[in-house]
């Protein structure tokens, strides 16, 4: 391994354990991001095994916010009828290798990353 990835690496790891829960959570829709970019530019080149295991990633980030849903507020219906499509398109996306339909997925989570974002800033967690 490169020196340049280990520190790459020890940054990143460093950012992760300093970051605020709501930080944590705008790095996971950016990584829910990043793993379908990296999934479609994939499918472009007839990929597969690229295109699965960045699809699966994508698909795993969205099962952690489902999971982490708090039912006792009644916005979390709502955040659960989301997921579910995006997690149902994510996978449709992955056995058709589809770039349709995973355009159509990076739609919400895009949309879903900067509505969290605007809350950040407005609730003044997050400053960029």
């Amino acid at each position: 391994m490169a020196p340049n990835t280990n520190v790459a690496q020890a940054y990143q790891g460093i950012k992760i354990n300093t970051a605020s829960p709501a930080e944590l959570t705008l790095m996971l829709y950016d990584g829910a991001i990043k793993f379908c970019n990296k999934a479609m530019y994939a499918i472009e080149d007839h990929d597969i095994q690229k295109a699965n295991e960045n699809l699966i990633k994508a698909q795993k980030i969205i099962m952690e916010f489902r999971s982490t849903l708090d039912f006792k507020y009644p916005v979390a219906q709502d955040f659960e009828i989301v997921y579910d499509y995006i997690y149902r398109r994510l996978v449709e996306a992955n056995i058709k290798k589809d770039k349709e339909i995973l355009e159509d997925a990076l739609k919400y989570i895009r949309e879903m990353r900067d509505t969290w974002k605007d809350v950040m800033r407005l609730n003044k967690m997050y400053v960029k």
